[in-house]
């Protein structure tokens, strides 16, 4: 019987892994585009003599960028993806140890949000010979453990690479795991050092080039017929529009939708910008940073269609807000597990195609008419919340949503604003008016402080003619800054305001919500010898940037168009007041001590007994 024949070429792992990225394309709404549009890295022991000698090689057509930062730069990767609509991704890579464990946070955050980024780790000897190598963790019981086990449940796909041919399986394996809708999220393959190093004679043919396709599954008709019964039956029905809505491209389509069948419609942090802020039938934030005009329709609403959202605490108010009598929930959502949550009747498919089938399905209905006005009539009220929660007055210090509202003046129609913990995103989301889609990038999933900077150099690499907009506390600011040099040596410039509070301003809320005792919080109630003075706008000049700390709201608009005029990266400091917050929203459960010496807190588990009642704990 004669053998088969095929060319060959040896290579080690590290540049077969290497060449093989560099050839996967992929289909976006813009054309076919490489996958990978780079790699982010900062080199140790585990990895600078395979794989970064394996890149040198290849910065031609997979360019790698070096951060300050592990966990900082995969969330520029990760920012990157969210702004691209997962339609691309980057890849980080580090050292054995530290250097691996520092990413975990952000495999993290990307396992919540659904957001693809492959991890190549450097990992322990597959042959064991220097065992212990420097950094390599011992487990007394389990030799196979490594300290990138931390990474298995924060990835989708898991894969160690002890031998040099295991590629040829593995990276296919997590590619396809990354581009599908239904199981997009990280991915990692933690490489042996040595192996990294090893030669193999790999087929020629692996390292074709491939263009994917992201799927987007049509629904079930059976599923989609028992969509449109339910809508068709509705007296008060809402849709609720999730990051899915950006992600398959369907807010041209769910506008239509909404519009022809007078739906109102309410927006998840994901899912802001789904319509613009202006259209008559967005009611704007959902659940528990809600308007009032769109928590009022959603505790009316007898049938509730969530359209690409997992369904968080936050939307749902603790399953609490959606609680009319008798009401039904619908999930339209690519991934079954999101689709079957809450009881709902799930409709697994991608969200443009199922709008799209519902639109024709629906052709000629309407929501009854006086619905459609009682919900919508709640957004002339909001509006006047935001009038007067955004204008300048003459405290002696701005609210955060006084300094939001400035910067929204200031921005432009194809602004981006990036955030993600804290105070600031639960404002963003009242009151932040999305002109277009892309111009909200909040990261609340994981709600990870230290994002937004780091974010925002990704979001910059993603849409390098937008203009970046950076809300970040002084806490945040404080925790993972190193990356506003990296903004200034790549050229991605961002305007950034650093809102200074003195301290963790919105878990301090939180805390005298729950009765509790202002304490290690604000710098002002921690254990201290000195309050520090901190100069942050010396400290972003210090890593290149441009600043300038200003006293009033007059002085941040003005300040805030220097920034626009800048070459680089601009860095405005204020002082803000940590206690106000715009009202609205819905309940949301935190749990309050059983029992308690303060009074104020057995007031408030009086209060929270009582909330925990309207929750449907059933579904």
């Amino acid at each position: 019987m004669a053998t088969a024949h095929f060319t060959t070429v040896r290579l080690t792992a590290a540049q077969a892994t290497v060449r093989w990225l560099s050839q996967q394309y992929v289909e976006t709404g813009e054309g076919v585009v490489p996958y990978f549009a780079g790699v982010w890295a900062i080199f140790g022991h585990g990895n600078v003599a395979g794989l970064g000698e394996a890149l040198h090689g290849a910065r031609d057509v997979l360019p790698t960028w070096r951060a300050h930062n592990e966990q900082s730069m995969a969330h520029a990767a990760i920012a990157f993806a969210k702004q691209s609509r997962r339609e691309r991704a980057m890849v980080c890579t580090t050292s054995i140890g530290p250097g691996a464990t520092n990413m975990v946070t952000a495999a993290a955050l990307a396992h919540v949000n659904r957001l693809p980024v492959l991890f190549l780790p450097g990992d322990v000897y597959a042959s064991r010979r220097p065992d212990p190598v420097l950094q390599q963790i011992e487990d007394f019981g389990d030799a196979t453990v490594s300290a990138n086990d931390c990474f298995r449940p924060v990835s989708r796909y898991f894969d160690r690479i002890t031998r040099p041919e295991q590629i040829l399986d593995a990276l296919p394996r997590a590619l396809a795991t990354m581009l599908d809708p239904a199981t997009c999220g990280p991915a990692t393959l933690a490489f042996c050092q040595d192996v990294q190093a090893e030669a193999f004679d790999y087929p020629e043919a692996f390292f074709a080039r491939k263009v994917w396709r992201i799927r987007a599954p049509r629904p079930d008709p059976r599923e989609l017929a028992d969509l449109v019964a339910l809508i068709k039956a509705a007296k008060r029905p809402v849709v609720v529009a999730g990051g899915g809505v950006l992600y398959a491209r369907a807010e041209a389509a769910l506008a239509d939708l909404v519009s022809a069948a007078g739906l109102p419609l309410a927006e998840t942090q994901g899912g802001k910008g789904s319509l613009a802020w202006d259209h008559p039938l967005n009611l704007g934030a959902i659940g528990v940073t809600g308007t009032s005009a769109a928590v009022a329709a959603a505790e009316q609403a007898d049938l509730v269609i969530g359209v690409g959202t997992r369904l968080q605490d936050f939307t749902t108010g603790s399953r609490a807000l959606f609680g009319a009598e008798g009401r039904k929930l619908v999930q339209v959502n690519v991934a079954p597990h999101d689709a079957h949550k809450h009881g709902a009747t799930a409709v697994v498919g991608d969200a443009r195609a199922v709008v799209e089938a519902l639109a024709q399905a629906l052709d000629g209905w309407r929501a009854p008419d006086a619905w459609t006005a009682e919900a919508i009539g709640g957004v002339a009220g909001w509006n006047a919340i935001f009038d007067a929660a955004t204008a300048a007055d003459d405290r002696p210090l701005p609210t955060d949503a006084q300094v939001l509202g400035a910067v929204w003046r200031a921005s432009s129609d194809d602004s981006v604003v990036v955030c993600a913990a804290g105070g600031l995103p639960g404002e963003l989301h009242k009151l932040w008016r999305t002109r277009r889609p892309g111009g909200y990038h909040v990261e609340y999933g994981f709600s990870c402080m230290g994002y937004e900077i780091a974010g925002a150099v990704g979001v910059k690499m993603a849409a390098p003619d937008r203009e970046v907009h950076v809300m970040v506390g002084d806490g945040s600011y404080l925790m993972l800054n190193s990356e506003l040099a990296t903004s200034v040596m790549l050229g991605a410039k961002l305007i950034v305001t650093v809102l200074d509070n003195r301290g963790f301003g919105c878990i301090n809320r939180l805390q005298a919500a729950t009765g509790g005792a202002a304490f290690n919080n604000l710098l002002a109630d921690t254990v201290h010898e000195t309050l520090p003075d901190i100069d942050f706008a010396a400290h972003a000049a210090s890593l290149g940037a441009r600043s300038e700390k200003v006293a009033s709201l007059a002085e941040l608009e003005a300040a805030l168009q220097r920034a626009k005029a800048s070459d680089r990266t601009y860095v405005v400091v204020i002082d803000t007041d940590p206690a106000p917050t715009t009202p609205g929203g819905a309940w949301w459960d935190v749990a309050v001590p059983e029992v308690s010496v303060r009074p104020a807190v057995n007031a408030a588990r009086a209060d929270y007994e009582d909330k925990i009642k309207q929750q449907r704990t059933g579904d």
